[in-house]
């Protein structure tokens, strides 16, 4: 479910993410960020069986510099919205999944 800042909907998890047409940001506290497509990035989610939720999607990301500076994971400090554009794209679901996930969200 959406949540609001100053008026505005923010998005909550990958799927809102998508359905608005944002791409994915996932920030490191050491200053690196990646940009993925929301739509294959949901998507992939989806047939793992992960909760597309922001703050539970923190558990399948690390940081892969700080990985290989201390030499263990370390997850991202953010994970949010953004319009740049996306840097990784997984493969997208069929058009049929992608229409009854979207009526399922408008329901």
């Amino acid at each position: 479910m959406a949540r609001y800042r100053d008026g505005l909907k923010v998005a909550t998890c990958i799927f809102e993410g998508a359905a608005w047409h944002y791409s994915v940001r996932v920030a490191c506290q050491c200053g690196s960020e990646e940009f993925f497509d929301a739509h294959g990035l949901w998507w992939k989610f989806q047939r793992k069986g992960w909760s597309d939720d922001f703050r539970d999607a923190r558990r399948r990301f690390y940081c892969k510099a700080c990985m290989e500076r201390h030499g263990r994971k370390v997850r991202p400090a953010v994970i949010e919205t953004s319009r740049e554009t996306p840097r990784y794209c997984f493969p997208l679901p069929d058009e049929r999944e992608w229409k009854r996930a979207v009526n399922r969200f408008r329901g």
